[in-house]
């Protein structure tokens, strides 16, 4: 079991999340290592939680199968859950966002594509279409009139 976790520093907001729905899935991107032989795939691959693919030989299914191109293998990884929503906390915590059940392969990076929401710490306001892709994100709460951020975002993969 591998978790993918985060620590930040969260101004004005709370319970930020990736929008994962079967609407509209979010694709967790990741760099992929073969376990047996330790070859790193040279692209970035993604995984939704919202897809499955049959594994070979096999009656099972996984989110991901991949096989190396060194060894040969087959490898499968698993989304457990929903995401997890990370909380306000100050000083900044790390907090598990999600746990993958990986077999045959790790995942060495993380790039968080695609839409991720939160709600005022203080208000009911919704954000919406928040861009982590480069480390930090930027908005104002017009119900507290003051401005709202998520910074100094470190993402980790780390076993469960």
């Amino acid at each position: 079991m591998l978790a993918l976790t985060l620590t930040a520093d969260l101004t004005g907001v709370t319970n930020l999340q990736p929008l994962d729905t079967a609407e509209e899935p979010y694709f967790y991107t990741f760099k992929v290592q073969c376990t047996s032989c330790r070859e790193t795939h040279p692209n970035w691959v993604s995984i939704s939680r919202f897809e499955s693919t049959d594994i070979s030989g096999s009656k099972g299914e996984a989110n991901f199968v991949w096989r190396c191109k060194a060894c040969k293998r087959e490898s499968t990884a698993s989304i457990k859950d929903a995401p997890q929503t990370y909380t306000h906390s100050s000083p900044p915590t790390r907090q598990t966002i999600i746990e993958f059940d990986c077999r045959g392969l790790e995942f060495t990076e993380f790039q968080a594509n695609g839409e991720w929401m939160a709600r005022g710490l203080e208000t009911p306001t919704k954000f919406t279409a928040i861009d982590l892709a480069e480390g930090e994100w930027y908005d104002f709460d017009e119900k507290s009139g003051e401005e709202v951020s998520v910074k100094d975002v470190k993402w980790e993969i780390r076993r469960a």
